[in-house]
């Protein structure tokens, strides 16, 4: 049982809302122990999908006593009931939360997204303040699906869930013509990782044109399997690179589809994977806390003479990454370099270190144990309306 830090009813206090997330986050679990009281509609249940597709209105049907909340799992699946739940938002003013593992097929299949009657939310894997007795060594190995996480076959468990992944959300929903050429994408993007987006690279490596490339990084935008960490491009003094880097949902996932084996401490690899962990944490929290990741990132910066930070929010807070154990001046050398800006407010090295220390260049060093502490209590950068 994990104590998730989304909380439904206060998400739906004042608005309907739409709540997307890959496979096996956690979604409908998170409904049975927040909302347990509220009719469900699972449309994942063949008599439930067929019951509603012959007759859309009986949700107003089995709804007109008491209808507190209506929760319909899998939207996705029956996109012409979302013209019923408008009129029944807009004539009983009904609140609805409906759920899918992304708004992909809704939005390109012309559905109606309800025209700001509901808002959307997104739900991540598990995040480190989610963890009761968190280890980080099986984060980075294992990801923070629910079901794997704990799992004493969580490789089995990635195996799997990479295939129903494949099979479930591309090929049967005819999302790419060619699902060898997809694999071998998602093979090369996994380690392309926390990397800039070079869509010629790429498509070389995996065998497909670079345009193939750009629908297939779509796709994975759209079923909420991978996000771009935007470049930060307002600096004067040194010029910014425009490209965006690349991060699967889940680092565990990622490093499995990589065929990296063991994350073990002190190598490059686990460096990797924990600068992927900590930015996947900024952005769940940032997306939690209700921020629009339009206005406040995260982004990431590096300039044409290949300075670099690897993580600013909004333009407030520079964070640099280490998962070294012992930081020195040679490792402030971006944020040195984004500090003479004048921009940012608060330049942070999060990394492997015993304490927290403060710098002779006006750098911070934070044990990513409290730098996390610090950001899900919203010290670092507050919720929404703080």
């Amino acid at each position: 049982m994990y104590l998730r830090r989304l909380n439904l009813a206060t998400l739906l206090e004042h608005k309907s809302h739409f709540l997307f997330g890959p496979r096996s986050t956690g979604k409908t679990t998170l409904i049975e122990q927040q909302l347990s009281s509220c009719r469900m509609y699972d449309l994942l249940d063949n008599d439930v999908f067929v019951r509603l597709a012959r007759s859309p209105k009986i949700l107003e049907e089995e709804n007109r006593v008491d209808p507190k909340l209506i929760v319909i799992d899998e939207i996705q699946k029956l996109p012409k009931l979302l013209d019923e739940v408008q009129r029944l938002i807009r004539k009983y003013n009904w609140r609805f939360l409906m759920t899918g593992s992304s708004a992909r097929k809704l939005k390109g299949g012309g559905a109606n997204m309800l025209g700001g009657r509901a808002w959307e939310a997104r739900m991540f894997p598990l995040t480190s303040v989610e963890i009761n007795g968190f280890n980080l060594s099986k984060y980075l190995n294992h990801g923070g699906l629910p079901h794997i996480y704990d799992s004493s076959m969580a490789e089995i468990e990635l195996k799997n869930y990479t295939n129903i992944y494949l099979r479930e959300e591309i090929a049967s929903e005819g999302l790419v013509k060619n699902y060898e050429y997809f694999m071998n994408f998602l093979d090369v993007i996994a380690l392309t990782n926390g990397q800039e987006l070079n869509f010629e690279s790429i498509a070389r490596d995996a065998g497909v044109p670079p345009r193939t490339v750009q629908n297939y990084v779509q796709i994975l935008e759209d079923t909420l399997m991978a996000y771009q960490l935007k470049p930060f491009q307002r600096t004067k003094r040194r010029k910014s690179i425009s490209k965006s880097k690349i991060f699967l949902f889940d680092v565990g996932l990622a490093n499995f589809i990589a065929k990296r084996g063991e994350i073990i401490e002190g190598s490059a690899a686990f460096g990797s994977a924990f600068e992927h962990f900590i930015i996947n944490e900024i952005y769940a929290y940032l997306s939690y806390s209700g921020h629009d990741p339009r206005k406040v990132g995260p982004t990431y910066w590096r300039s044409v003479d290949q300075h670099e930070v690897d993580c600013l929010i909004a333009d407030e807070i520079a964070i640099e990454i280490k998962s070294t154990s012992f930081v020195r001046n040679d490792h402030c050398k971006g944020l040195v370099a984004l500090k003479q800006e004048n921009i940012f407010k608060k330049f942070l090295i999060v990394s492997n270190d015993p304490a927290p220390r403060d710098l002779d260049n006006g750098i911070r060093v934070l044990p990513w144990k409290l730098f996390l502490e610090i950001l899900w209590a919203g010290d670092l950068y507050p919720l929404h309306g703080s």
